[in-house]
């Protein structure tokens, strides 16, 4: 009893845990649609450059907005932002399912429908990250993170699955209404919690404003350091999941459920690692913890793109999945704790302009390359390249303690 007393302890917080069950819900949808638009737009084109170019038009605008999202979120309040963010997203959702289920819907909609989600979630990233330490305080924020990252990894086990057996039994367009109707358990939940997420910073300018969280990481040269690998697993590691509807449909010949397996294989990983940092709480090595999760994650990339056996394929981006979350999930909360209150949303803007925001720039480069050397290929390559950023981390923090 006392092992999950600490593991969940973040949600004692009331306003926490109405944060967390509304998340669980609406990231279960959202893992339902992005399988179904992964299958979309591999069914439209047969291509694997425009499956690399959907997933950059959903990322870009977290390179192109995010750092603007990170003042919003110093400025304003992050529970409304929330709210608001999250009603908007319910768009997108809908009318990719209008748009599929009259049979009208073209890849060019596809991509206009996820730039447009993107844009959205260049606001939502920062406030949410920047709120949860508001509702729990800095002794339970890695407690709260991983338990986020939990149901964010629990509904990617689940999601995909359920999105696999949807589309090949009800069809494409039930997984879009689905994930639309999604949103509106955690818009009950953020109108419920009472804290308001004010903490609110004077607007100096938007440069000043934004040179103030870029000078802040790049003075502190653990976080600059992780920033660094953090930028080359966004542009040739973490892409590799948009690519996963060639490996189930060329390489396994496996289909949209198996294409559902392989996304929950990583899911299974990363639900683990989500559990474990759950239960440690807090842990004293945590630069030693991420040396040895991103050489995993970069070698159980490498297998992946060599493997022609299914069950190898789920072990080893179970391993992934581990791997990378276990990294993401440490560094963010080592940089909130560090940040102070005034600026944190600007250095969480930062940590998701670097994370999520060069991989519109991945996905596009993998995706001409896959064309050209085939997408197995390029990804070994892309692999051995997150292997050597791994292991220039580690030979300067596998020893080091904090």
């Amino acid at each position: 009893m006392e092992n999950f007393k600490t593991s969940s302890s973040a949600l004692y917080f009331r306003d926490f845990r109405l944060f967390w069950f509304g998340q669980l819900v609406s990231l279960s949808g959202t893992w339902m649609q992005s399988v179904a638009q992964g299958w979309l737009v591999y069914s439209l084109t047969k291509s694997p450059f425009y499956l690399g170019l959907v997933a950059a038009a959903s990322t870009l605008p977290i390179l192109l907005f995010t750092l603007i999202g990170g003042i919003v979120a110093d400025r304003f309040g992050k529970r409304n932002l929330l709210i608001l963010t999250q009603a908007l997203s319910i768009l997108p959702a809908l009318l990719l399912g209008i748009l599929t289920d009259s049979g009208t819907i073209t890849v060019y909609q596809v991509i206009f429908l996820a730039f447009f989600l993107g844009t959205i979630n260049a606001f939502d990233m920062p406030a949410r990250q920047a709120f949860v330490i508001e509702m729990v305080g800095k002794g339970h924020l890695l407690n709260a993170i991983a338990l986020n990252s939990a149901a964010f990894n629990g509904a990617r086990l689940i999601g995909p699955v359920i999105a696999g057996v949807v589309i090949a039994y009800l069809g494409i367009p039930l997984c879009f209404y689905l994930n639309a109707a999604s949103f509106i358990p955690v818009i009950i939940a953020l109108s419920m919690i009472s804290a308001k997420g004010e903490l609110k910073t004077k607007p100096e300018g938007i440069l000043t404003d934004l040179a103030k969280g870029f000078n802040f990481m790049k003075n502190q040269k653990d976080i600059f350091n992780m920033i660094m690998l953090i930028t080359v697993f966004s542009l040739f590691g973490i892409p590799f999941i948009s690519f996963l509807p060639v490996f189930a449909g060329e390489i396994f010949n496996a289909g949209p459920a198996g294409l559902g397996f392989l996304v929950s294989a990583t899911g299974v990983g990363a639900l683990s690692a989500a559990l474990l940092l759950a239960f440690k709480r807090d842990m004293k090595n945590k630069l030693r913890f991420m040396s040895i999760s991103g050489l995993c994650f970069s070698l159980a990339l490498l297998i992946a793109s060599f493997s022609r056996v299914f069950t190898l394929s789920l072990l080893v981006l179970a391993m992934a999945g581990w791997g990378i979350v276990s990294f993401l999930a440490t560094a963010n909360s080592f940089i909130q704790i560090a940040a102070p209150d005034y600026i944190r949303g600007r250095v969480m803007s930062v940590y998701s302009f670097v994370f999520l925001g060069f991989t519109p720039i991945g996905n596009f480069l993998i995706g001409i390359m896959s064309e050209r050397i085939g997408t197995t290929n390029t990804i070994a390559a892309a692999s051995l390249i997150c292997l050597a950023g791994a292991a220039i981390f580690a030979t300067k923090h596998l020893r080091k303690e904090i």
